[in-house]
């Protein structure tokens, strides 16, 4: 991914230009006077999307099924829930 530096008068004078820019997945510096104040990013992709491109690549296998719960592996004694031990132990 690229990253380029623009002025705020770039910007608004060749903004269809930039956002091309930004849809091809570069990250834009938006500059005042020379001093950074704000960065344009590209959107990412959805999880499933993403999970998708990767199945396409050979790089992981999915079904494209959800996972089946399981059920929790640590159980806790009397009452208490596992949230309230994490919360004690967090004091």
């Amino acid at each position: 991914m690229t990253q380029a530096t623009v002025g705020i008068r770039e910007l608004k004078a060749r903004l269809s230009a930039y956002m091309r820019q930004v849809k091809d997945g570069a990250t834009l510096v938006i500059t005042e006077r020379g001093k950074p104040i704000g960065r344009i990013v590209p959107l990412s992709a959805s999880v499933e999307t993403r999970v998708q491109e990767l199945a396409q690549a050979g790089l992981v296998a999915w079904s494209g099924h959800k996972l089946v719960p399981r059920a929790p592996e640590a159980r806790t004694r009397g009452e208490r829930t596992v949230a309230d031990l994490l919360l004690d132990d967090r004091e």
